[in-house]
């Protein structure tokens, strides 16, 4: 061959070589600026970041480029994260994981696994979140990757931190060093404050003093330090030093009030009450931590510091014989409770969710497993013959088993999230909200409301303790829901010492008025079979006022956190004017609820109240209900009068 011929193929095929080469780093570069772009939007457009990372993925595949496949799906992951369906993120973050690991990349490998960790964190699954932290840790020290070892060791100290397993320290403790290498000072600064919490916690004071001051020391004009003086102060306040504890957490006030951190500020402050407190010091500590309490209601998911500022603020006015304010507090901390409760339910809910859908796709892969298997087996019978019909119909009979206990399974996580919710709020609004995801508010027509109280309740309270209070109350509250399930009316909400309940909602009643004077007639019978007992025991007896009345309201779902079914309007007040201003041991009623009722209960026309902005109001007492032979006398007559009412509803 010509000599000059062979440079010119030799050319071409260089040639070829370079452009696809060129070809190959210039898609490969199209594909990282997709992956860019898509991560920029995780936060902000979704739709778009989920598109593009889509586009990105398709790329990839085509250039046979796997790792650009892995991030494509790891941003789709986050999208899905971020909008707290965590079985679809579960499902792209697995995918990635598998690219990663085929490709021996290990540093996208323990990326995964890390998050992978903290989504099963999340979901109060620790022992899967240890599985999958421990794996991601382990390669972290292979390849020496000091960023992904502090946020690794970090995390499983944190896992062991809340299964309150000593040997969270360990791996705490690992993380040090690293991050003293780093030189990086806010990340040094906030683990040495946690490992001081966790020595608190286990009572080691002086390892703990010895690391809220490194925490201290390395914050310099970084307001984080303020999480570490209280944590000083509360150590001193425990060994009794009231003068060190003071003089901590009044630094650590100055820090955070400097910084305008709410939630330091609230801590610090009720460290400084807590120490009054213990002091005897009883109205300085009220006055520091009512000064906690203005600044705590101010923000948002503080809900567990409030319960606890409550309760020391009731146990404060009860040592300082303020019964009044240690029962309004003890209220307070008993609402708190309930709504931390109602959060952890939410919680639990959804923790019964995720388990429900991952046991759904686990059915749903043992299915296919199964298929795949029969499929198999019947192609093993054309050439085995009949003897092994008997291993297929084995493996049949197996895996409908093993479906029937799972359904089985996923039928009773379904029953208990159905029961929670109706435990929360009424049927008919749990089923609108569980649709929708919202529940709008409605117009009744004609709607019961009956308030109850218990005359001289002020005075009562301030001869028993707070906690004699709430257990007198709940026993009279429990009966009341009991008398109101009974008769299918629906429990609105207690305020202090008053009940509130109506008839005719959510689903219409069409005798609900009956219903309700019936109930508030079982509510009278219980009062007195209740005062009769503690009348035996010497004890002073409740004496309870009831008032109804009908008319339209309006009712839906308030809050966003802790949601509530409530009712607002006239009749509202009309019936609270009824209850304040009726008789002990009587069921007083509007002239309307009257009309209503009259050709079934005996009523006595008792006189006007002036209400304001209502003008003047018939009542009436209920006496008993008319029997369908006789009519009966009623044996009290109450002299027609005027009473004249000024003050606002409850």
């Amino acid at each position: 061959m010509n000599p000059k011929n062979c440079l010119l193929i030799l050319g071409l095929l260089y040639g070829f070589i370079t452009f696809g080469q060129s070809k190959q780093t210039k898609d490969t570069a199209t594909v990282n600026k997709l992956l860019d772009q898509s991560k920029s939007l995780v936060a902000t457009d979704s739709a778009k970041a989920i598109g593009l990372a889509l586009q990105a993925k398709q790329m990839a595949a085509d250039i046979d480029y796997p790792k650009g496949e892995a991030y494509a799906l790891k941003n789709i992951g986050l999208v899905y994260y971020r909008r707290g369906m965590y079985v679809q993120t579960l499902d792209y973050w697995s995918e990635a994981l598998a690219i990663f690991e085929s490709e021996k990349d290990d540093v996208g490998t323990a990326n995964m696994l890390s998050n992978i960790g903290a989504i099963y964190f999340d979901q109060g699954a620790d022992d899967k979140a240890l599985e999958f932290s421990l794996r991601a840790l382990q390669i972290a020290e292979k390849i020496r990757d000091t960023v992904r070892l502090v946020s690794v060791l970090s995390n499983i100290g944190g896992i062991y931190h809340n299964k309150k397993d000593p040997v969270a320290l360990n791996y705490l403790l690992k993380a040090v060093p690293l991050v003293e290498k780093s030189g990086d000072r806010d990340q040094y600064l906030i683990l040495t404050g946690n490992i001081g919490e966790v020595y608190f916690d286990e009572n080691n004071n002086e390892k703990a003093v010895e690391y809220y001051r490194k925490s201290i020391k390395a914050a310099e004009n970084n307001p984080e330090a303020a999480y570490s003086y209280n944590g000083i102060g509360k150590l001193y306040l425990k060994e009794g030093n009231f003068e060190m504890a003071l003089q901590n957490h009044n630094k650590a006030l100055e820090i955070a009030e400097k910084a305008d951190d709410k939630f330091q500020v609230t801590r610090s402050l009720r460290g400084i009450g807590d120490v009054y407190e213990k002091q005897n010091n009883l109205s300085v500590a009220i006055e520091y931590y009512q000064k906690a309490r203005a600044v705590a209601e101010q923000m948002d998911d503080v809900k567990v510091e409030l319960k606890d500022l409550y309760k020391d603020m009731s146990d404060a006015y009860a040592k300082n014989k303020d019964f009044l304010n240690a029962y309004s507090y003890e209220s307070l901390y008993s609402d708190y409770k309930d709504s931390i409760y109602n959060i952890e339910t939410k919680k639990k809910l959804n923790q019964l969710q995720f388990d429900f859908e991952l046991s759904k796709k686990e059915t749903e892969l043992i299915l296919k497993e199964a298929k795949i298997k029969s499929e198999k087996l019947a192609r093993i019978l054309m050439t085995i013959g009949l003897g092994l019909l008997v291993v297929i119909a084995f493996i049949i009979y197996r895996n409908y088993l093993q479906k029937a206990k799972i359904n089985k399974i996923l039928d009773k996580q379904n029953a208990q999230i159905e029961q929670l919710l109706l435990n929360i709020l009424p049927k008919e609004v749990a089923t609108e909200l569980q649709a929708s995801g919202e529940s709008k508010p409605r117009h009744f027509d004609e709607v019961s409301v009956l308030f109850t109280d218990f005359k001289g309740f002020t005075s009562i309270a301030d001869k028993l303790s707070p906690e004699q209070v709430v257990r007198e109350l709940n026993e009279c509250f429990m009966a009341f829901d009991g008398i109101m399930e009974k008769y299918e009316l629906e429990k609105i909400k207690t305020i202090g010492d008053a009940y509130m309940c109506a008839g005719n909602i959510p689903s219409p009643d069409p005798d609900h008025v009956y219903k309700m004077i019936r109930a508030a007639k079982e509510i009278q019978v219980f009062m007195e079979q209740h005062n009769r007992r503690r009348a035996e025991m010497g004890r002073e007896t409740w004496e309870i006022r009831i008032g109804v009345h009908v008319g339209p309201v309006v009712a839906g779902v308030v809050g966003k956190k802790k949601y509530a079914y409530d009712i607002w309007g006239g009749t509202v007040n009309i019936a609270s004017r009824m209850e304040s201003n009726g008789t002990p041991g009587r069921v007083n009623i509007s002239a309307t609820t009257y009309e209503i009722i009259k050709d079934k209960f005996d009523c006595s026309y008792r006189g006007k109240i002036f209400a304001k902005n209502l003008g003047e109001l018939d009542m009436y007492f209920v006496d008993d209900e008319k029997s369908p032979f006789s009519r009966r006398v009623p044996d009290v007559n109450v002299q027609e009068g005027h009473y004249d009412v000024q003050t606002d509803p409850v």
